[in-house]
């Protein structure tokens, strides 16, 4: 099991997945906006969604869990 966490703080702007789809290593999971910047957080491994722990419009701060993408 792996843990998409954010790499920064930000508001999250949209999701690209839902839980269910199946990833691949580096594939875009959520766009944060921070300081009108638009920032992809991306899978570390291949897997499949397991559970999405944020909405759009949510703030995050560094090292917040994201998403669960299981191997």
């Amino acid at each position: 099991m792996n843990e998409v966490k954010a790499m920064m703080a930000g508001n999250v702007w949209k999701i690209v997945v839902a839980v269910g789809d199946t990833v691949e290593e580096d594939q875009d999971i959520v766009i944060l906006e921070s300081m009108k910047m638009e920032i992809p957080i991306a899978a570390e491994e291949s897997g499949v969604v397991k559970e999405i722990k944020v909405q759009e419009g949510d703030f995050v701060n560094e090292g917040d869990i994201i998403a669960i993408i299981e191997s």
